[in-house]
């Protein structure tokens, strides 16, 4: 069973920045893709990043030159470096482990405001 934990979110002013983190359990991680997506209230859940089990990443466009996905596989763990944060990026913020089947953390709270 793998388990995924968020943390990192809070609350940021534009402009600012904030690194989330998801560990998780078990022995897959290092051969599994690793994605971040964010959900809005009443809105779907958009991919925001997405990093390869060989390091590859690829990115929405709204974040591409603000955002940075990169993990470590010897902590079990990914990290999503978040640079310049606008309102719009306020979201609750998902990372997603796919090794088969699909694995997701419970989210963390983002939130860009003054």
């Amino acid at each position: 069973q793998v388990q995924l934990v968020e943390s990192g979110g809070g609350l940021v002013q534009p402009g600012g920045s904030l690194r989330l983190s998801c560990a998780a359990s078990g022995s897959i991680f290092s051969n599994s893709a690793m994605n971040w997506y964010r959900q809005v209230p009443g809105k779907q859940r958009d991919l925001v990043a997405t990093i390869t089990r060989d390091g590859y990443t690829s990115y929405t466009d709204s974040v591409k030159g603000r955002f940075t996905i990169s993990r470590d596989n010897a902590k079990n763990t990914l990290y999503l470096q978040m640079n310049n944060l606008k309102p719009e990026d306020t979201a609750v913020y998902y990372c997603r482990l796919v090794y088969g089947a699909a694995y997701w953390g419970q989210g963390t709270q983002v939130t860009v405001s003054s």
